[in-house]
């Protein structure tokens, strides 16, 4: 039988000027997203949507979400499999594609995760578990596109 779990956020619009929506140039895109007992993330629209630069914007967490994911189903199967990992970083990238409607979609994400291990022996399977980490991670069982990889793996 399948578990479920479930999650809650509060997303809240902070952008009313004075007029709300009485005109597009007259509304920030600022809210805040708030889950339980973690602390409060800004957002904001992209700024090629009139938003702040300054705050994330779903895009940005779009893609963060699917590179931690990714790191630790990561992280999980090199420590079942001993291999010790002492640095991960990753430099994700995404490419969304806007329609002449103003609706779009992301076409590509493509992780680039630096890894560093204790031993030269656990490089090539460090290597290989990036596969098996792409197939647990939830976020990336949820897309529509396939999430790329390009992992380097490096001794300490």
């Amino acid at each position: 039988m399948n578990k479920e779990h479930h999650y809650q956020a509060t997303v809240e619009w902070t952008g009313n000027k004075g007029t709300g929506t009485s005109s597009y140039r007259n509304y920030e895109r600022s809210h805040t997203i708030t889950v339980t007992d973690k602390a409060i993330i800004e957002g904001s629209s992209d700024p090629a949507f009139r938003g702040d630069k300054t705050k994330h914007n779903p895009e940005d967490l779009f893609l963060s979400s699917l590179s931690s994911c990714h790191m630790l189903w990561y992280l999980h199967f090199c420590s079942v499999e001993g291999i010790i990992v002492t640095e991960y970083t990753d430099h994700a990238t995404g490419i969304m594609t806007e329609t002449p409607t103003g609706s779009g979609s992301f076409k590509e994400v493509t992780l680039n995760p630096k890894v560093r291990v204790s031993e030269e022996s656990m490089v090539q399977k460090a290597k290989e578990l990036h596969k098996k980490a792409n197939e647990y991670c939830f976020i990336a069982n949820s897309v529509n596109f396939k999430v790329k990889h390009n992992p380097i793996v490096t001794v300490q």
